[in-house]
């Protein structure tokens, strides 16, 4: 069995810091597209951590794994979404073993301010075994 499918089969038996349906949509969204392939990036393990004002540490918010669709529905909160620095970490090397390919990148990492937590924030990851981009969604 994979290490992937491992951690997989983990969050459904361990308790931690795991996504769980919410009634309220998630302030924050993510979406991973396989533009090499032209589908979403599905089954990708994610963690989304947020930085102390005071210390520059990182704290773990939650954990999760896209959909089928490359999104991760409920990220965080809307009572747990403040202003500040975000970060959200993508197991890139996972998804691309588990397809049979390697990747240059074994995981992204994308660092992110927000300064209204009122709004909504959508940061997609575009990706190819070999570069990757973002940009601030609607």
């Amino acid at each position: 069995m994979s290490a992937h499918r491992l951690q997989q089969l983990k969050g459904h038996i361990l308790p931690g810091n795991k996504i769980t349906a919410m009634a309220a949509p998630s302030p924050l969204t993510t979406h991973v597209l396989n533009t090499a392939m032209g589908v979403p990036g599905a089954n990708m393990g994610l963690s989304l951590y947020r930085q102390d004002p005071s210390t520059s540490a990182w704290s773990l918010i939650t954990t999760g794994i896209t959909n089928a669709d490359g999104r991760c529905p409920g990220l965080i909160t809307t009572e747990m979404f403040t202003s500040g620095v975000y970060r959200l970490h993508f197991e890139t090397a996972q998804y691309w073993e588990s397809m049979g390919e390697t990747c240059f990148y074994p995981y992204v990492e994308i660092v992110f301010t927000t300064n209204d937590p009122g709004k909504k924030y959508h940061v997609p990851l575009l990706l190819s075994r070999f570069s990757y981009s973002t940009y601030r969604g609607s």
